[in-house]
This record gives structure tokens, C-alpha cells and sequence, in this order.
């Protein structure tokens, strides 16, 4: 993996921030406006990160295996020089990507803003970065995304299964969040989920629900109660909720119902929302979703 580094600025060691996947998408500039979003409410600094794809665009093509072929060596060295040109005139693209994405920034109030570009994989990037993020900001769908069909991006999935961090994952319009709300399920792994959340100053002072998908049972009502006390430090009206039936339709109509900006979920245990996340439910929930998820790992 080669990471460009001319006209990029390097990052402090010893800082959290804020990170922005920046692509040609159409969930760019939402990218961007949820990013300035979270840099201020959590006032932490932000990086805008391009990754160029190196299958895509091969920083030195390879010709192993295609020796011996006589007077038809010359075309594939032509073929690899206009691979080269390829990947050179993506990288001035990513440039170019970046430095108006700092600008919608500066324009959004950001006024720390770092770049980075890296010529590799998406998701070894963000691992190398992962220590230093915070939160990782990214857009729902895709480059190959149209008006009228939306698809995920085709290394979302694997990002989300790859990192620890949360991630908060946008549609391609901005609406400045206003409430929240957390699907729970009462296990161990949930109330380090609830205790990560409280810890956090992205969702601070802002209404939040906790909703369980199951029985309505005293035991549940309880654990419900637990998380509610942990998450005092948010300083947030908090509202409990437990509603039965299949997690995906439950989750989005009580969204709808309370018009909740912003749904917050992690990979819980081997309960029914660990596998709604990490099982085949997964692609249908980034696809349907119009506002932001936010995946705690």
C-alpha cells in the first residue's frame, strides 16, 4: 500500500479525531456536512481521508506471467504506461476531491482540517489509522449509486465488520441531527455498547430512545431502566421502550414513528440484533435507510 503525501497534511499522533471517507460519490458532500457536524458537537479535529483503489488503479502495473510473448511485449508495455497515466490522473482527481471537501468544510465552520490520500485498501487504511479515530464518518451508497438505485458501498460491509470504531454511516442529503435513538437488547456486550455511548460527547444533551425488540417483561423493563441510569452523563430526556416483532420493521417504524434522526446500533452477542447486523438482514438495512445509522463495534 502507497500513501501519496504531496500538498497532504499529516496527522498528530497523540489526537482523536474525526475521519471522512471522501469518494466520487453522491453521499460526498454529506460526507462532509455530517463530518463538520460531529468535528464540532464533539469538538475534535477532522481528517478527510481518499483511499485510490490499487486494483482499480495499480500504482506500478504487473506484468509477471506475460513474458515470452515475442513481438506483443510492446503492447503491454503500452498498456502498463497508460496504467500508470491512469493512476497518476486519479490521484490529481482525489487532490482535487479533497481540496473541495475542505472547502465545504471551511464553509460548514471547520477550521481545523487535515488531508489525507492513500493508494491502497480502503479498509487497511482505516485499520493503520484506527487508533487515532474517533469516529469514522462514511456515505451509505456507493460510486456506482444512480438517482433511481441505490447501492451500498462495495467495501462498506467489510469495513464495518473490520473496525472498532464507531462509524456513522450517511445518506446522501444532510439534516442536522436532532434526537436519537439506541437499539438495545440487554446483553453484557449492549451495556458496554450503552457505556461507550455515554462516554461520548457526539450524542450529548440530545433526546434519546432505547428501544428493545422482544417481550414486554419486568426483566427487560429493568435492564432497560440500568442503561438508562449509565447513560446519565449525557444529560439527555431519555424515553424506554420495548416493542415485539422482527427487528428490522420494528427498528424502522419506530423511527418513523417518533421522526428519530439518528439510529444507533452495535453487534451484540449472538442475540437477534447481532445477527440483524452481521447476517444477510445487514444489506437491507444500509440499503432502505434514508437517515444516518451509526454501527458501535
Amino acid at each position: 500500500m502507497q500513501e501519496t503525501t504531496a500538498n497532504i497534511q499529516t496527522d498528530p499522533q497523540d489526537t482523536l479525531q474525526v475521519v471522512a471517507c471522501v469518494d466520487g460519490s453522491r453521499a460526498a458532500p454529506a460526507v462532509c456536512e455530517y463530518a463538520a457536524w460531529a468535528s464540532k458537537y464533539m469538538n475534535l479535529p477532522l481528517t478527510l481521508l481518499h483511499v485510490l483503489d490499487e486494483e482499480r488503479y495499480p500504482a506500478e502495473p504487473d506484468l509477471a506471467g506475460n513474458i515470452g510473448l515475442g513481438s506483443r511485449e510492446h503492447l503491454l508495455d503500452e498498456l502498463a504506461q497508460l496504467d500508470r497515466q491512469r493512476a497518476k490522473l486519479a490521484l490529481e482527481h482525489g487532490n482535487h476531491m479533497l481540496e473541495e471537501a475542505a472547502l465545504r468544510l471551511q464553509e460548514a465552520g471547520v477550521s481545523e482540517i487535515k488531508k489525507r490520500q492513500r493508494h491502497g485498501d480502503l479498509t487497511e487504511s482505516l485499520l493503520g489509522m484506527q487508533e487515532h479515530i474517533r469516529l469514522l464518518v462514511m456515505g451509505l451508497h456507493g460510486e456506482s449509486s444512480s438517482e433511481g438505485e441505490q447501492h451500498i458501498g462495495s467495501q462498506l460491509e467489510t469495513v464495518i465488520r473490520s473496525m472498532s470504531r464507531p462509524i456513522l454511516l450517511v445518506p446522501n442529503e444532510f439534516s442536522t441531527p436532532k434526537s436519537a435513538m439506541l437499539a438495545f437488547d440487554g446483553s453484557a456486550t449492549a451495556f458496554r455498547g450503552v457505556e461507550h455511548l455515554a462516554a461520548s460527547p457526539v450524542l450529548k444533551g440530545m433526546p434519546m430512545h432505547l428501544v428493545m425488540v422482544g417481550n414486554e417483561t419486568s426483566e427487560a423493563m429493568a435492564q432497560l431502566r440500568k442503561a438508562e441510569a449509565m447513560l446519565a452523563p449525557l444529560e439527555s430526556e431519555i424515553t424506554l421502550a420495548i416493542r415485539s416483532g422482527e427487528v428490522e420493521p420494528v427498528l424502522h417504524s419506530y423511527q418513523d414513528e417518533f421522526d428519530i434522526d439518528i439510529l444507533v446500533m452495535g453487534a451484540y452477542g449472538h442475540s437477534k440484533i447481532r445477527r440483524f447486523l452481521l447476517g444477510s438482514t445487514t444489506t437491507s438495512m444500509l440499503t432502505t435507510a434514508k437517515k444516518p445509522l451509526v454501527i458501535l463495534r
